[in-house]
């Protein structure tokens, strides 16, 4: 992970990180200080009762997503981030400004204000946050910067939390919360003014007032990549799932576990690590590209625990409630349910990060910010409309742990869906849990299959799983041309289909299907693909290379584009190669657990050098790197 906290050093990244940190734990302390206040001291400042006014203020902060995100979004793809991230600091001041004059004049109407504005400024401020970081991260960094921006926010989240109520209860007046949040606000400016300059991808955009037009213009251009908008969605589900169960803990402590105030603490605390934790982990996990195998182990991790969470609550609330953070904890109940809040946040890590890096390299650069805008968007409607469905529930007799439990059914159903409609996030999971649990994979040259563009791959074959794990390995789809009696076999061939392999026949047995291969070949070059061919035409019976075909002359002679030579090792006497070998003998790898793969990727070949005899000679070379 020393490669992510790298980035907290550079300044293309450590301002911007202390910039949104700042701005979030701000947000936090002001708006949980505001609701302690309304909460123990309502008499003082209105006739309405507590309930309402702290529904009240959540729904004032949450309400400028919806009304301001698409000119956000509009504003971050025509203007330099960086200025607008400056400005939009300049305006917390002023809000903060606001607050402390409604502290002093004891109104609260000022007070509301103030936490409206508060959430404008932060929708104003979230296309900046995310669309921010692909100008000035790398590819291999996105992952790494993506998981410090979630987790400092969560991190953030809490202890401004904290602050905020330590301030409400403790300060003599309620004028320091305002002093401090602009302490804050001042010193996240001057963290701002470090930002280096982010360029606008579409300075000639035309802004629009209109809220509807606008916001659906933006949901409009998420929609026009369908794994952008489901990954988008998914995100939405992800802050609908969390605020749900984090609106719980404060009736869950009391009533459930019978404790008091610090164990609703002890409970944001748990889960807000492990979030962090989780993030982090993402780097470590994906090898530092955006690998979104991760997701469905994230939305697995959810719902599993989301259940266990529900099972693991006291059926009955403990004797002497409420009962001291000493008294909760001596209950052996309690630590199972620490155990799951912190593994729901370390998989709930596991989900987002992909997801949100999955966005930002995959959307338009002249639309990125709108996208983000219409990812805001979504994400305030899921979770009002999760606190609408949580609320009708509770108030129809449903328990907290009932409640949690029918969340994480639900998760279950909606990873299902989403999967069922996108493929590719199941595939890069199967692939990524292949080269993280039966093998261990070393990976050399990976930089030389382009980013973007068509290509050919082309590769020894020595297992059945051979497309697996290249696929695992490349940051971009591949289309790979495979022996139809293969494509076919069995259970994998649920893989090969989702992958939108191509099968192919010797022209002996099949050439109708030989020449529809080739065929589609040459439409997925056309079209920007990559594309892989195994130029032996079987899987090695001994370990060595058989004679390389000329199946990539035809391809390149009709589409000439570069050719790159790979070569993969570790996989020949494995369970999934066609016959035993020396090494079969070792009980390891009968089953292959634990086994060092390596994949080592040549440089580019000219089309018109792309002879089967040039080809193999490469190949060969690579594999005797590792000899």
């Amino acid at each position: 992970m020393s490669s992510q906290f790298g980035l907290l050093k550079a300044r293309r990244f450590a301002p911007f990180f202390g910039t949104q940190f700042l701005g979030a734990f701000n947000d936090n302390l002001y708006k949980n200080a505001l609701v302690v206040l309304l909460t123990f001291q309502a008499a003082s400042w209105t006739t309405l009762t507590p309930e309402v006014l702290t529904n009240l203020a959540a729904g004032l902060f949450i309400l400028p997503f919806f009304l301001f995100s698409a000119t956000a979004g509009q504003l971050a793809d025509k203007y330099d981030k960086a200025r607008l991230a400056r400005l939009t600091k300049l305006l917390e001041i002023v809000i903060m400004g606001v607050a402390l004059s409604g502290f002093m004049m004891h109104s609260l109407e000022v007070l509301l204000l103030a936490l409206f504005l508060l959430g404008l400024q932060s929708a104003l401020f979230g296309p900046v946050k995310y669309a921010i970081l692909p100008q000035h991260l790398r590819e291999n960094e996105l992952v790494g910067g993506n998981a410090l921006v979630e987790s400092g926010t969560f991190v953030a989240i809490l202890m401004g939390t904290l602050a905020g109520g330590i301030l409400a209860g403790a300060a003599g007046h309620p004028t320091w919360v305002a002093f401090a949040g602009l302490l804050v606000a001042v010193v996240g400016y001057l963290c701002s003014r470090g930002i280096p300059p982010a360029a606008a991808p579409a300075p000639d955009l035309v802004v629009g007032l209109n809220l509807f037009v606008e916001t659906w213009r933006n949901i409009g251009f998420a929609r026009e990549n369908r794994t952008v908008f489901l990954s988008i969605l998914g995100i939405s589900w992800f802050w609908l799932y969390g605020a749900l169960f984090l609106a719980q803990f404060p009736v869950y402590s009391k009533s459930v576990l019978g404790g008091d105030e610090t164990t609703v603490t002890l409970l944001l605390s748990v889960f807000t690590v492990g979030i962090g934790l989780g993030s982090l982990l993402c780097d470590r996990l994906s090898a530092g590209h955006v690998e979104i195998g991760l997701v469905p182990f994230g939305s697995i991790g959810l719902t599993i625990f989301g259940l266990d969470l529900a099972f693991a609550s006291p059926a009955v609330l403990p004797t002497g409630a409420p009962l001291a953070l000493a008294g909760v904890l001596a209950m052996h109940e309690t630590w199972r349910v620490l155990f799951d809040l912190f593994a729901l946040g370390v998989f709930g890590g596991f989900f987002i990060v992909p997801l949100y890096a999955l966005i930002q390299v995959r959307s338009a650069a002249e639309q990125r910010a709108r996208i983000i805008a219409a990812n805001n968007i979504l994400n305030a409607l899921f979770m009002v409309c999760g606190a609408l469905a949580a609320a009708g529930l509770l108030g129809n007799g449903i328990s907290i742990p009932a409640l949690f439990a029918i969340a994480a059914l639900c998760n279950a159903a909606v990873a299902v869906y989403i999967y069922s409609l996108v493929p590719e996030f199941m595939l890069r999971f199967i692939a990524w849990l292949l080269i993280h649990s039966v093998y261990r994979m070393q990976q050399k040259g990976l930089e030389n299959i382009p980013q973007e563009g068509p290509a050919v791959l082309v590769c020894n074959h020595v297992s059945f799983v051979d497309p697996i794990v290249i696929a695992a390995a490349s940051r971009r789809p591949i289309r790979f041309v495979m022996d139809y009696r293969i494509y076919r076999l069995p259970v994998i061939n649920f893989i090969f289909r989702h992958m939108n392999t191509i099968p192919i026949a010797p022209a002996r047995e099949d050439q109708v299907m030989m020449e529809a291969a080739f065929e589609e070949v040459a439409r997925a070059l056309e079209d920007g693909e990559l594309v892989a061919i195994f130029p032996e035409g079987r899987i090695t019976d001994s370990g060595d290379l058989n004679p390389f075909r000329s199946g990539v002359q035809r391809i390149v002679g009709r589409t000439p584009v570069s050719v790159i030579p790979m070569a993969l090792q570790g996989l020949w006497g494995s369970f999934f190669s066609r016959k035993g070998g020396p090494a079969m003998s070792k009980p390891r790898r009968l089953l292959g657990l634990f086994s060092r793969i390596t994949l080592n990727v040549g440089g580019a070949v000219e089309p018109a050098a792309a002879t089967p005899e040039h080809l193999r000679e490469i190949v060969a070379g690579l594999r005797g790197d590792w000899q």
